[in-house]
């Protein structure tokens, strides 16, 4: 355990105290919110990433721990583990290491080693391999037998390279230095598989494909992959293969002898029939596990900004689910977003009934003091902004466009049907676009996060490892925001620290059966709450209008007394005190501190009474597209316009222009500077403004730009020609553009 602090504090740059105090918390069953928000003291203020990584990095050490107990167990069952075998073994750092070490030892099927060594031939393979200037055939001569199945000196001669083959694969040192060249000069080809040119339309790009391996970025990687796995390409990933047996033979080949060509012709064997396959494998292997950290990290990034979407607030919303011949569904929630009402109307296209659903619509509004309308940015949604605008409701009544990704798969889901059992998915979708706005993380925790659609080839990568951190971050954002305890779903609950789906189910019955919580501590009472569980949980729950104002706050219960005593102190109550700032303001925190809690604690707590139950998410801001453009074709070639950014992968950003077609800014486009990864300049909700490059209205293609230079090229497109320096300049940017475009192509079609 000592060693496992020392290796993950250098690794780290962290404090041996803190690395140590982390691992005790989370042994403990301590979780990452909770570790990072309470528990400042023990941890040296470590956030959650620091947290993560050291829980990441651990258990990367302690699975490497019980692979070297598996492996010394094996071969010491053999009988084969010598002293100063062991000590190679207890001093690998890496799975890899060990693997190489115990590739001799490895129980292997029958092999043309085996095979080999089983017809008597290994005498012969020791002294070939010796390069000894020896008369070879003579030699091998002696081991012809055909009662072994040795007919030949070839025979002979064939088996003992078999047997040289495989002792040069399993040389440790042979395999670090294969493997360093790998890493240094790999390359991955993909090449069409015949006869499948038309099928792979999609896959052109990677027909005749080759790069390094190294440099090759995480969305390509994944493609090729993808276009392997659907047989419509072959992929290899090697250096030169002459490069790779000349570096094992200047290892292992020793004179100029004839026995030494007999090992040369063993190294080419080996190299291509057992080290080239292995090795192959295992950066086909890490080259996958890279790109599906970059796509889940990807992913992760912005589901986070998604989930901390500003939400609307606590207002009386008319939901708008728009359609055109099955018209729009509309539901009207109120304030804590219960279904109050609900119809359909048809003021699209074909049935038309503008007037008729206008009457429909300003009825809900009066009856439920609607105070914002919410409205699906699918299809139709852009009409259907426009008639809801034309009836010229109240000027404080604000019109806002939702995404509703994903809400068609919650309204058919069994969360849905347990909410809503007596009404149909038409009426469920509304309601989840409507209180989607009110607030996006409530509403998004109930569905799976893969189906939000801000991901990155997400049905490629390692779908246990891309559900893990999802769920972390879904849980850091809810902790991190807060849940009100009487309000919340069971999904929301479920992603509580310390809670889970069990608790979180309690606690809905409970409540259900005794009525609102009316304190922290009544949690206690719910059925398999321990105190364990509680003491994670409870200062991430909050009371709104609770008795105890601390209950409505992220104070945690047990620093309770810390403010009771801070307001004892000022001759006061806790109400008064967080309701006066001249009063916080005496406030000394030094004289509060002790073993247990120290500053930053007490600096929380402190911040916490400024403002408690604070939401950190920014303040709403309603957004509207261009008017006018509703649809692609109403796009025109350096047309300038507002979007939001829906996602960010790590070739370009996706950007909704309200067109019902996102448009890609490839990353050379999205600033004027050059850019390695689109996360540091555009974020999902990001709202931005961009210029069109190109449509393809037949592939519902859009191309777009945030280069300023860009734009203000196309805004003087069609003006009169400058000087030449400038049409260089305009010629130059066309020729790039139009290699960017051809390019377009095959990330739209291999985006999934």
């Amino acid at each position: 355990m000592l060693i496992h602090i020392q290796k993950i504090a250098q690794e780290l740059s962290l404090a041996e105290k803190n690395v140590n105090a982390t691992l005790e918390l989370l042994d403990e069953g301590a979780t990452v919110p909770f570790i990072s928000r309470y528990r400042k003291e023990r941890t040296g203020s470590l956030d959650e990433v620091e947290i993560t990584k050291i829980r990441d990095l651990a258990q990367k050490l302690r699975d490497t721990d019980k692979r070297r107990e598996a492996i010394l167990k094996s071969i010491k069952e053999q009988k084969k583990l010598t002293p100063a075998l062991e000590k190679k073994i207890n001093a690998a750092e890496t799975i890899t290491e060990l693997e190489d070490l115990y590739l001799p030892y490895k129980p292997k099927r029958r092999t043309k080693a085996t095979i080999a060594k089983e017809k008597g031939l290994e005498p012969l393979a020791k002294v070939i391999f010796e390069q000894k200037n020896i008369d070879v055939e003579a030699e091998a001569l002696k081991y012809v037998d055909k009662s072994k199945e040795v007919n030949t000196v070839e025979e002979a001669l064939q088996g003992a390279r078999h047997i040289i083959a495989e002792v040069v694969n399993e040389d440790k040192h042979v395999r670090e230095i294969t493997r360093k060249l790998f890493s240094e000069k790999a390359v991955i080809s993909t090449r069409v598989l015949k006869g499948k040119e038309k099928e792979a339309e999609k896959y052109k790009d990677y027909f005749e494909w080759d790069e390094n391996l190294k440099k090759a970025p995480s969305h390509r990687v994944l493609a090729m992959r993808r276009g392997e796995k659907e047989l419509f390409l072959m992929m290899d990933i090697s250096p030169e293969k002459e490069e790779a047996i000349q570096l094992i033979e200047k290892q292992v080949i020793n004179s100029n002898t004839s026995s030494a060509a007999q090992v040369e012709l063993a190294i080419e064997d080996a190299y291509k029939r057992l080290i080239k396959p292995s090795i192959e494998t295992e950066f086909r292997l890490s080259s996958k596990k890279k790109a599906d950290e970059e796509a889940i990290t990807v992913f992760a990034e912005n589901l986070r900004e998604l989930l901390l979407a500003s939400p609307l607030g606590q207002k009386a919303i008319l939901a708008v689910d728009p359609g055109f011949r099955t018209g729009c569904k509309v539901a009207a929630l109120d304030k804590q977003g219960k279904l109050l009402d609900h119809l359909a109307i048809f003021p699209n296209e074909p049935q038309k009934k503008v007037a008729e659903s206008g009457a429909m619509v300003k009825h809900l509004v009066d009856i439920h003091g609607i105070e914002a309308i919410a409205v699906g940015n699918g299809t139709a949604s852009r009409e259907t902004e426009s008639f809801l605008r034309d009836l010229k409701l109240p000027s404080e009544i604000q019109i806002i466009s939702v995404n509703e990704s994903g809400a068609s798969i919650y309204s058919a889901s069994e969360v849905a049907r347990e909410e809503f059992p007596d009404h149909d998915v038409t009426v469920r979708g509304a309601v989840s676009i409507g209180r989607r706005l009110a607030d996006p993380l409530a509403e998004l925790v109930k569905l799976d996060p893969k189906s939000i659609g801000v991901g990155q080839y997400q049905h490629d990568v390692d779908q246990n490892g891309l559900k893990t951190s999802l769920d972390e971050v879904v849980s850091s954002c809810v902790n991190a925001v807060g849940v009100e305890m009487n309000t919340a779903s069971k999904q929301l609950l479920t992603y509580v620290s310390g809670l889970g789906p069990q608790l979180a189910e309690n606690i809905i019955t409970y409540r259900n059966e005794n009525g609102p919580f009316k304190t922290r501590k009544e949690l206690k009472k719910v059925p398999r709450m321990g105190e364990k569980a509680f003491e994670q949980a409870a200062g991430f729950l909050r009371i709104r209008g609770a008795n105890n104002p601390l209950d409505h706050s992220a104070v945690h219960p047990e620093s309770y007394h810390i403010v009771e005593q801070m307001a004892k102190d000022l001759g006061c109550n806790v109400q008064e005190l967080m309701s006066d700032t001249s009063k916080r303001s005496q406030i000394k925190l030094n004289n509060y501190v002790t073993d247990e809690v120290g500053l930053p604690t007490l600096k929380d707590i402190l911040n916490e009474l400024e403002k408690p139950g604070r939401d950190p998410r920014k303040s709403f801001e309603a957004f509207q597209f261009m008017e006018g453009v509703n649809e692609i074709s109403d796009l025109r070639e350096g047309m300038r316009l507002p979007g939001i950014v829906t996602n960010v992968t790590k070739f370009g950003a996706f950007v909704d222009i309200g067109v019902h077609q996102d448009g890609l800014v490839h990353i050379s486009a999205l600033a004027n500077t050059f850019v390695s990864d689109p996360s540091q300049v555009v974020k999902v909700q990001q709202k931005v403004m961009v210029t069109v490059l190109e449509v393809d209205v037949d592939r519902k293609r859009i191309s777009l730009s945030m280069k300023e230079e860009q734009q203000n090229a196309s805004r003087s497109k069609g003006k009169s020609s400058r000087s030449n320096g400038s049409n260089k300049r305009t010629q130059k940017k066309e020729e790039y553009q139009d290699d960017f475009q051809a390019k377009l192509g095959k990330l739209k079609g291999l985006w999934s």
